[in-house]
């Protein structure tokens, strides 16, 4: 194939669609993430016995665990608004003071990747998430002055799959962090019957939904985007029956093995152990090797292969585990290095 597939099934549809078709609205369909739910369920009655807005919540993991429809969940329950946007887009404090301020009472402001946010912009929102207000210089020079825009209490969701990254200063302002966890089968099974429901497929063989299910990472969103190309597979060549041997022959034309790892996983592994004599390598010589960049290895890749057992990522760098040297075929004893 000539793009890496799980790097596309980890990304929502362009228009975003069928996610938000299958996003659940209530906490009670939200499957798995169960300690976090109860957390989040608490914090919403309290806040609605006080009559007030929730506390900032922190939500961290890999991408498509949830994180975007959690906050959908609690803007829901809470009856209040929702405004969404990402760390990358605000670029000036006017971005962040335009949203604020239209912000209304116990409105909740979801910002993704917050991470990623530029630093003069994070320093606009430390008073705006403690005190509720926000300063904003105007002009420049010696005509140049402040104004203090008191703001409405609000909730600040953020997301991150790198919490790492955040500053000490922003993530001591957030009431709770809560990490969101790669899913087991089990849950991911009961997603992909869910969402086969809401897709109208009737003819989904739970045996089908659990193929999809141990395929697809861990992850609900590469879990519904797999169901979604299953279905057309069915109609195209096994008369709309989603069998469980519809869905095996569908997952291996896009090159996803029985336990979710495609041609870029196993590429990975492969130059880790037979190129480098299985680690340590840094992170960099490893996505030059294998034509991928830096970034997409550390946060799409690596974390399952590290979940799975085939990879650790120690001070050295990268290093083949035994389990990497079985599911290739290879022996632990390090091969000479290719020329």
């Amino acid at each position: 194939m000539t793009e890496h597939t799980l790097d596309k099934f980890n990304r929502e549809d362009a228009n975003g669609e069928l996610q938000n078709s299958l996003r659940p609205a209530q906490m009670g369909e939200f499957v798995g993430q169960e300690k976090i739910k109860e957390r989040l369920e608490v914090m919403i009655q309290s806040a609605k016995m006080r009559g007030e807005a929730l506390e900032h919540i922190l939500l961290s993991g890999p991408p498509g665990l949830g994180k975007t429809t959690l906050a959908h969940i609690l803007a829901r329950t809470m009856g209040v608004q929702l405004r969404i946007t990402s760390g990358p887009t605000l670029e000036k404090a006017g971005d962040l003071a335009g949203l604020l301020t239209g912000l209304e009472e116990n409105d909740v402001l979801f910002i993704d990747e917050i991470h990623r946010l530029n630093k003069t912009i994070e320093e606009y929102l430390y008073p705006a998430m403690e005190d509720f207000r926000i300063d904003i210089v105007i002009d420049q020079g010696p005509s140049a002055r402040s104004v203090c825009l008191n703001l409405p209490r609000f909730t600040l969701v953020g997301a991150t799959t790198r919490p790492g990254m955040l500053s000490s200063p922003l993530r001591s302002r957030f009431g709770i962090m809560n990490r969101l966890e790669y899913y087991h089968a089990d849950a991911l099974t009961r997603i992909v019957l869910r969402s086969a429901g809401l897709l109208n497929i009737g003819s989904m063989d739970p045996e089908a939904a659990r193929e999809i299910a141990r395929r697809a990472r861990g992850t609900p969103r590469i879990a519904n985007n797999l169901l979604k190309w299953v279905r057309d597979y069915a109609l195209v060549k096994n008369d709309g029956q989603a069998t469980r041997a519809a869905a095996d022959q569908a997952l291996t034309m896009l090159e996803i093995d029985q336990h979710g790892l495609d041609e870029m996983d196993k590429r990975i592994l492969e130059t880790l152990i037979v190129k480098f004599q299985g680690g340590p390598v840094g992170l960099h010589s490893l996505a030059v090797a294998v034509g991928e960049e830096a970034g997409t290895l550390e946060e799409v890749h690596e974390p399952y292969l590290i979940m799975q057992g085939y990879l650790s990522r120690t001070q050295q760098g990268r290093v083949a585990l035994p389990l990497a040297y079985e599911k290739l075929g290879l022996s632990t004893a390090r091969p000479q290095q290719l020329l």
